[in-house]
């Protein structure tokens, strides 16, 4: 407890003795050493209830009569001790306000990069749709009735399957028509899923990096359908996450995911894959890291700094960096693993600093997670702004 200044003291207990003083009097006292000490309210209603502890809450010289005189005339003025506590409740609450105000308040906003490309990746783990115009809602990207990330090949015991495990899934392309999910792969006839699909559809639990989150199940058709275009001795099956459904909480930033690894948003820049291919001897592709926005015109690795951006009438905040696996080393147009390249490359210059690296591991790092704070709809061309504080 802070104890009221005491020059407010001084005035109120000479000035106005116990049983001497209008309640209108006591009143403006209060309020003076209310707007003083915000806390002024406490002492008042601490020093009235707990007679035995005031010598504790009150600076000064003051003789234990004088404060006796203080309870006894908080005791007569109810009302006034009242106001007392709203005065000081309210002063608090609005310096709450202010200071809230101004951290949310930006300083600086500067133009950082402009948006080259939009990425949905329907189905995780399948070849990315490029759109040049998209909603950005809080669990990822729209694009019409594709939500990012937003449907998963799973086991039979609801595991998630992805690129990683079957890297042909980068082959797979996912559109919408109508109301229907359309999937293609090579060699396989069009099928086509409804978008909305029945209750009857069981709901399946399903495991996300040791995480539980529900999918309904999208039939018989669609799992026949992916177990033969992959060819495994496995059964698969395809399950939607629905939006009445509980997301995933990410274990380190707490950002509310539904099927991708780590948030709702990745982004990469341009210049940061360029300087990656310098040192490549075959390139690499956006297609290699999949992330949901590039961003051009900014120098490589710019985004590491980018804390929280604006892209139209969205923004975004950094949560963490993006840590790179074997799945970066599946050829996007062969779907064939390689198993080195590029992750040996990165491996060399993008670790993380040893700080992180109860975080990080010895995982390279190579673009930036974000989530969504202010939803909002962003095209290609659209400039991105860096807001600092």
């Amino acid at each position: 407890l802070w104890p009221v200044r005491g020059d407010v003291w001084e005035l109120f207990l000479t000035r106005c003795p116990a049983g001497e003083v209008s309640c209108d009097t006591f009143s403006f006292c209060v309020f003076v050493a209310a707007t003083c000490a915000p806390h002024f309210w406490l002492h008042c209603i601490l020093t009235a209830t707990l007679p035995n502890i005031t010598t504790c809450l009150v600076s000064g010289d003051y003789k234990m009569n004088r404060i006796s005189d203080l309870i006894d005339l908080c005791a007569q003025n109810k009302k006034a001790l009242l106001y007392a506590a709203a005065v000081g409740l309210g002063t608090l609450g609005l310096g709450l306000l202010l200071k809230s105000l101004h951290k949310k308040s930006p300083r600086k906003v500067s133009q950082v990069g402009v948006v080259s490309e939009l990425i949905i990746y329907a189905v995780k783990s399948c070849k990315g749709l490029h759109v040049q115009k998209a909603e950005c809602l809080e669990m990822g990207l729209k694009y019409g009735e594709l939500k990012d990330r937003h449907w998963l090949v799973i086991t039979e015991d609801g595991h998630q399957v992805t690129g990683r495990q079957e890297p042909r899934l980068v082959l797979m392309s996912v559109t919408s028509s109508d109301e229907s999910l359309c999937l293609k792969a090579p060699d396989m006839e069009e099928l086509n899923i409804p978008l909305k699909l029945s209750n009857k559809n069981p709901i399946v639990n399903c495991r996300v990096w040791s995480k539980d989150i529900q999918g309904r199940d999208c039939g018989d058709e669609a799992s026949l359908w992916i177990t033969q275009y992959l060819a495994g001795e496995r059964t698969y099956r395809l399950v939607q996450f629905e939006s009445d459904m509980k997301p995933r909480r990410h274990h380190e930033h707490g950002s509310k995911v539904v099927y991708p690894d780590d948030s709702p948003i990745m982004l990469l820049s341009e210049a940061s894959l360029e300087d990656l291919n310098t040192r490549l001897e075959r390139k690499a592709t956006v297609g290699n890291f999949r992330p949901s926005i590039v961003v051009s015109g900014c120098e490589a690795f710019a985004e590491d700094s980018w804390d929280e951006i604006q892209i139209g009438s969205m923004r975004l905040y950094r949560v963490m960096a993006c840590s790179r696996c074997i799945f970066t080393t599946v050829d996007p147009e062969t779907g064939v693993i390689d198993r080195k390249e590029p992750l040996e490359t990165l491996k060399s210059y993008r670790l993380c600093d040893p700080s992180e690296k109860h975080i990080y591991k010895t995982a390279p790092l190579f673009g930036q997670y974000y989530r969504v704070d202010k939803t909002g709809i962003l095209q290609v061309g659209d400039p991105v702004y860096k807001i600092t504080y």
